[in-house]
């Protein structure tokens, strides 16, 4: 079972989604509507996090595999995984969506604090405490979608900023941010 595989960790599952993905590219329906259910949950649930609404997550989610149905052709295995690509569209699908929308928001700087403990591991060691997704969802997209990538989907500083089309210095920043400004929720709670 390619779902099954593709979801375990180690080589196996790397060499059975490639085969899926040669075949999906040759205009396999099977493999197509596979690569579709294997990879559902993580780009629908990125886009809820991104978006905050079932509605808007819905309809990018269609939108995202309808596109990966149009260049499925164009993905070459390179220095991203498949679901990296994938969550790439599905990423830029959401910024249109924003922009549509107007509703980007600009961050102001954070400084950083000397000779306290890092905002970040005071926002890890207390965010089991309080609700995850509902301090998440108070931050700005860019900060939501950087921590919904790292922490929830387990990607690193790299795979996170070639998602997202930043640099690594910007997904640390975005993180470092996102994590003060959950100190300062936990304080206030």
């Amino acid at each position: 079972m390619v779902q099954g595989a593709a979801s375990r960790s180690g080589h196996g599952a790397d060499v059975d989604l490639r085969f899926l993905v040669a075949r999906a590219q040759e205009g396999d329906r099977a493999a197509l509507e596979e690569l579709y259910l294997v990879h559902f949950d993580r780009v629908y649930g990125y886009l809820y996090v991104t978006a905050g609404n079932r509605d808007d997550a819905e309809d990018l989610t269609t939108q995202t595999f309808l596109r990966m149905l149009e260049s499925i052709g164009r993905f070459r295995w390179q220095s991203s995984p498949f679901s990296g690509w994938l969550l790439r569209i599905a990423h830029n699908l959401a910024v249109d969506h924003f922009r549509a929308q107007q509703r980007m928001q600009v961050e102001p700087d954070v400084p950083e604090r000397e000779g306290e403990p890092s905002a970040e591991s005071e926002a890890l060691g207390s965010i089991g405490q309080f609700g995850m997704l509902e301090l998440i969802d108070r931050l700005s997209p860019e900060q939501r979608q950087v921590l919904t990538l790292k922490f929830l989907f387990g990607f690193g500083n790299a795979e996170t900023a070639g998602i997202l089309g930043k640099s690594e210095g910007a997904v640390k920043s975005l993180q470092h941010r996102a994590l003060a400004s959950l100190e300062k929720q936990l304080v206030r709670a």
